[in-house]
């Protein structure tokens, strides 16, 4: 699996201690649908791709005593949607906790997938994209404040 970085102890995108993996890849349809250079994860694109086995991940995740939840975020998962799914898959054999994906995608946009993960417990995913200009506003699900006011998270399974 391609990963742009991965934090093993994060206290800055879920409510409760987690592992941070940064998917390596993204479209940047927010930056496209304002014609802006707005992507708080522009650095990643730069960063070089690490290759890393997804049994490291789990092993790694399971031995830590300190965190509690997975988070997926960017570039953007979905659109290394295997990995993605494979890791999820993957995680479910060791460990109910928490699995949090941060996505700019709309539901609609990803019904079909979003469906597919409705089958594992304790997914939640961010949708939505990054407008400029936007209030900030706390989310509850996830227990930390979103950057525009057209996002939000949903606990899906």
């Amino acid at each position: 699996m391609k990963v742009k970085k991965i934090i093993y102890e994060d206290f800055n995108d879920y409510k409760f201690p987690s592992m941070f993996i940064a998917f390596p890849s993204c479209t940047f349809k927010c930056e496209k649908e304002c014609s802006q250079q707005i992507c708080q994860n522009n650095e990643l694109v730069n960063s070089p791709n690490i290759e890393i086995d997804i049994k490291t991940i789990v092993n790694r995740y399971i031995n830590n005593p300190l965190t509690n939840s997975i988070v997926c975020g960017g570039l953007e998962p979905f659109d290394s949607w295997k990995d993605l799914l494979d890791l999820v898959k993957y995680l479910r054999k060791s460990t109910n906790d928490d699995i949090v994906i941060f996505t700019g995608f709309n539901y609609d946009e990803i019904k079909d997938k979003i469906t597919l993960l409705k089958q594992f417990p304790n997914i939640i995913v961010k949708f939505g994209r990054f407008i400029p200009n936007q209030e900030q506003h706390f989310d509850k699900i996830l227990g930390v404040y979103l950057a525009s006011d057209n996002q939000f998270s949903e606990r899906i399974s």
